[in-house]
């Protein structure tokens, strides 16, 4: 079932590797487009997408001689198409143009659209058996086990690009699964690793957003933030290596260097190394089972003189917590503590609720969801959708209740 590679069984030989891009402008994107900028002769952009920004889509697809571009808002069809004018290059809009560019023929499919809405485009791309670096937790933590039984059925591979599991994935090659002990993820600690718990209660937005290693988007920086990024992560990598959450540690290594490590019987442990650039993930993906040439600046160990490391704390970021008995309890718990965080997040960004009502309020839904049944096991697309709806709701529902508790 598993659709993770262990062995280099996909080999280039010099081919010139046709590339598709979805979420083409967003920060897992540009990082993509400037490895491939880096080395043109190497790859051929077949198909680019974006949400919303349609002059920075239509300029790389521009750039890069793309065949086709494609935004996920409807109404910006006809402003890419000025945009394009003159180009050669197809375009389209809404999600059966975004699903179209993951069907469009290419070998190597980055997965970068952010939230529920990369789950079908991420498996358009499945179906066609492509090889595909997945940057969207979403696909593993709204539906991880009908998503990978999918891609083996089509025997899609799916390589990871996330920068703790891409660790694990290279760290994972050093044995056989049969000798693995455990996997260990490690985390940043985002801005409040230091902070009390009253503290990190009435953390503002600003301070949120201060992550000490990372330059990311807003979401997944509040996520780092209460650390409920690294819960995603404990999930994601549960459905991609076939791990159960007794095989899965997280410990706290604030310089982000070591990204990962994974544990054998031997007690022999094997980590992956590199500066904080998403660069590097994104580039061992771009050229597997190859290495590339890549663009993060060289690890200076001795300039960096020390690595530390801490076990995580529960009590003041639960959001871990959550996400362990998420994955514990199995069924579509984990689609429900997925979509109550993002509703928390938006609430905590809107001003509706402090920082500490974020786990409360996953906590909060994933209590309703277990009690009202409605966190039934996905079994297709749709399912997923509809717990991810339904969650939501019980969410929105809460919200008051949440807020007034943190008056």
């Amino acid at each position: 079932m598993n659709a993770v590679p262990l062995r280099n069984d996909k080999a280039v030989n010099g081919h010139v590797r046709q590339v598709t891009v979805l979420g083409a402008t967003g920060s897992i994107g540009a990082s993509t487009m400037d490895l491939i900028r880096a080395t043109p002769e190497k790859y051929q952009v077949a198909a680019l997408t974006a949400n919303t920004d349609v002059e920075g889509l239509a300029k790389l697809a521009r750039e890069f001689g793309a065949r086709f571009a494609a935004v996920a808002d409807p109404s910006r069809l006809g402003e890419l198409r000025a945009a394009l004018d003159g180009s050669g290059i197809e375009s389209g809009a809404g999600e059966s143009a975004i699903i179209e560019a993951a069907q469009r023929a290419s070998d190597w499919v980055m997965a970068a659209i952010s939230g529920a809405a990369g789950l079908r485009p991420a498996l358009a791309a499945v179906d066609r058996g492509a090889t595909i670096a997945l940057a969207n937790k979403e696909c593993l933590v709204c539906a991880g086990d009908f998503f990978m039984s999918r891609a083996a059925k089509a025997q899609a591979c799916i390589l990871p690009a996330d920068s703790e599991h891409n660790a694990l994935f290279q760290a994972l090659g050093s044995g056989n699964r049969d000798e693995l002990t455990r996997v260990i993820i490690t985390a940043s600690g985002g801005p409040f690793r230091t902070w009390s718990a009253a503290d990190i209660e009435n953390a503002t937005l600003e301070q949120a957003l201060k992550h000490p290693n990372w330059s990311m988007g807003q979401k997944i920086t509040i996520d780092s933030a209460s650390m409920m990024n690294k819960g995603l992560e404990v999930i994601e990598a549960s459905y991609l290596f076939a791990l159960s959450p007794d095989e899965i540690d997280v410990l706290v290594h604030p310089q982000s260097i070591v990204h990962g490590m994974v544990e054998f019987a031997d007690r022999s442990v094997v980590a992956q190394l590199g500066a904080p650039d998403m660069r590097t993930p994104i580039a061992h993906c771009l050229g597997w089972p190859d290495r590339i040439s890549g663009r993060a600046a060289a690890l200076d160990l001795a300039k960096i003189g020390q690595l530390t490391f801490e076990a995580p704390d529960y009590e003041r970021f639960p959001g871990l917590r959550l996400a362990y008995d998420a994955l514990r309890a199995g069924k579509g718990a984990t689609t429900v503590y997925n979509a109550a965080n993002e509703v928390a997040v938006a609430a905590f960004i809107s001003g509706k609720i402090r920082f500490g009502g974020i786990a409360r309020l996953v906590e909060g839904t994933l209590n309703a969801a277990a009690r009202d049944g409605s966190a039934q096991g996905p079994a297709t697309v749709e399912d997923a959708l509809s717990i991810d709806h339904n969650a939501r709701n019980i969410a929105a529902t809460l919200l008051p209740q949440i807020a007034l508790k943190a008056s």
